[in-house]
């Protein structure tokens, strides 16, 4: 267990109040208060100095909070290891962006389950910043992604390539084409998923590469949620730049149509991502699986 006293500190650095903290922890002001005082006893230094209501880090508090998520992160591992290691069914925390996580790992994790039935895999999916913060932060043992990402920071395996399609309501103008330009795209009622987003950035990174300034592009909605752009688009209230194999079951029902750009095709990379000595044994035999099931 980590010291009560530095998880206080973490909170109340992370929250800017002491008062906020004692909430978040459910502990009274006066605790936090002798949390702050003794450390800041112990050490020698001043933690935290005010602004106005708010409290901020002093320079040694901005060190010891670098060191206390450390402790946390090895607090983490350790915890993980131990708890698998005396137990007959395993458990890993696999992290996965949007499109991955809704669309393409489902039915591999059922295949898994059935061949491997003393692992328990527990799913999180969010966007790319956040699945990559995650993995740092080892609240995750092996992410799924689809945007960019530092590959000098992780270790990567490519699981597939993925294409990014005009995906349009059969009854927009543009399903009447036999292509549509980039330029009618992006002045139209574009919608398209949040900033942080792995689809978003692969998009951006696309107009730039052709000149576009994606700062002056005007974009019709900004949607966290695949299956709310998807029933917008079948609703032809706008349309959208998303992956193909999201769409796959709606151009089978005829409810959405995949439009070819103009001299563009757009095309990304799944990839594994993981951090060096981590649950390796585990990582390694799961991408093996994943890649013989995924084409």
């Amino acid at each position: 267990m980590i010291d009560q006293r530095l998880i206080t500190f973490i909170s109340a650095a992370e929250i800017g109040s002491f008062t906020r903290a004692a909430e978040a922890l459910n502990l009274t002001q006066p605790a936090v208060s002798q949390h702050i005082k003794f450390l800041e006893e112990y050490y020698g230094v001043n933690l935290f100095k005010k602004q106005g209501r708010d409290i901020t880090l002093t320079e040694e508090g901005k060190l010891l909070y670098k060191y206390c998520k450390e402790i946390e992160k090895l607090h983490r591992e350790a915890e993980n290891k131990l708890k698998n290691s005396g137990t007959i069914v395993k458990s890993y925390n696999l992290g996965a962006t949007m499109t991955i996580g809704a669309y393409v790992l489902p039915h591999v994790l059922g295949k898994y389950k059935e061949e491997h039935k003393n692992i328990d895999i527990i799913l999180q999916v969010n966007n790319t910043e956040e699945i990559t913060e995650k993995l740092l932060n080892r609240k995750i043992d092996l992410a799924l992604v689809e945007g960019p990402f530092n590959k000098d920071r992780f270790n990567h395996v490519k699981m597939k390539d993925d294409e990014l399609v005009l995906a349009v309501s059969p009854n927009h103008e543009f399903s009447e084409k036999n292509q549509v330009t980039i330029e009618d795209i992006i002045k139209g009622k574009l919608i398209l998923r949040e900033k942080g987003s792995g689809t978003r950035k692969i998009f951006e990174n696309k107009l730039e590469d052709l000149g576009f300034n994606i700062d002056e592009m005007r974009v019709y909605m900004e949607i966290g949620d695949i299956s709310a752009i998807k029933s917008l688009v079948e609703a032809n209230l706008g349309y959208t730049i998303i992956s193909k194999e999201s769409i796959k079951r709606e151009i089978d029902k005829g409810t959405i149509c995949q439009i070819p750009i103009k001299n563009i095709r757009i095309f990304r990379e799944f990839n594994f991502i993981y951090l060096n000595n981590w649950e390796e044994e585990f990582i390694g035999s799961f991408i093996e699986f994943c890649k013989s099931y995924i084409v």
